[in-house]
């Protein structure tokens, strides 16, 4: 509710012998417990944005993340760690990548997300702009917000949280970078977020699995089990905490894709998959992603099939 900001109506003047006595009784608290505006007598600090505060659900804003500017250094900066924020919990002692699709700054380096890497079995774009919904409303930004959110309930279950980028670059990064980062973070568990750009109609979410590959620098063997388990895991209970159902134009119903043309798998050692949280092209499943309240029920979403996958 707003604030009162009603004045309080002004006392009568009291005698002077009552003034001097208020003030001796002031001046003597403010000697005792100090007065003023010191460093240390402002509000209570608040916690960061996507942090591991005391709070397991986390305030967050309800419009879509804002693009900061870009770094003007030629060199990738890190990918985003959190560890001095992880809180003790059930998933203490696991490191979860989180991958945001895209970057929302990818259409201005076009000539850069062109070029070829290499995929394992054939070459590919460095990246992709991604989708947006018919108001505007960029794939990137939602992979950026929703990415956010499920940062920060995995770190409030102990987790250690590494994103391959978090907004801190011009582009990118790359397919081929995106699996090493997971590689060379020795994750338990990498999620990379997306939303479909399919015809009006299409509807619902799927999760995409690594299929078997072998070829050049992609191998897949180890991974294709336990990815699948993360993937069932989280197709269940993406399904019972936002209500969506599972795509109605892939997997036949059941939520999961299996997939060999995709970097971000065919190059990981890891268990990761892919998950599209909805088509932004339909208006339907548009409305849905535009919404900061169900945006924070995908992220849950994603966080209790991660959980329920790592804890066993």
């Amino acid at each position: 509710m707003p604030y009162d900001t009603s004045v309080s109506p002004t006392p009568r003047p009291a005698r002077r012998r009552r003034t001097l006595l208020a003030a001796a009784a002031l001046g003597c608290v403010c000697l005792i417990a100090g007065c003023g505006g010191g460093s240390d007598g402002g509000a209570a600090a608040q916690p960061r944005e996507g942090g591991g505060g005391a709070s397991s659900t986390p305030s967050l804003s309800p419009s879509p993340a804002k693009s900061s500017p870009a770094r003007t250094t030629s060199v990738p900066p890190s990918p985003s760690k959190s560890a001095s924020r992880t809180m003790s919990g059930p998933l203490s002692g696991k490191t979860v990548v989180i991958d945001p699709g895209h970057n929302p700054r990818n259409h201005e380096h076009t000539r850069e997300i062109g070029r070829q890497v290499d995929i394992g079995t054939a070459h590919k774009e460095c990246d992709t702009t991604g989708t947006s919904t018919d108001s505007g409303y960029a794939e990137a930004e939602f992979t950026l917000d929703v990415s956010h959110r499920l940062r920060a309930l995995l770190q409030a279950q102990g987790a250690e949280v590494v994103l391959t980028y978090d907004n801190d670059r011009p582009y990118g990064p790359c397919v081929d970078e995106r699996a090493r980062i997971g590689n060379n973070a020795g994750a338990d568990a990498v999620v990379s977020v997306h939303a479909d750009g399919s015809a009006v109609g299409n509807r619902g979410f799927h999760v995409i699995l690594p299929a078997l590959v072998r070829g050049g620098a992609a191998d897949t063997s180890k991974i294709v089990e336990p990815s699948r388990e993360l993937g069932t895991r989280i197709v269940g209970l993406f399904v019972r905490t936002t209500g969506s159902a599972p795509s109605n134009y892939v997997g036949a119903n059941t939520g999961l894709d299996t997939r060999k043309d995709l970097g971000g798998l065919n190059l990981s050692t890891v268990p990761k998959v892919f998950i599209e949280c909805g088509n932004m092209r339909d208006p339907k499943d548009a409305a849905l992603l535009t919404s900061a309240g169900w945006r924070q029920k995908a992220a849950q979403g994603i966080a209790d099939g991660i959980s329920s996958y790592l804890r066993g």
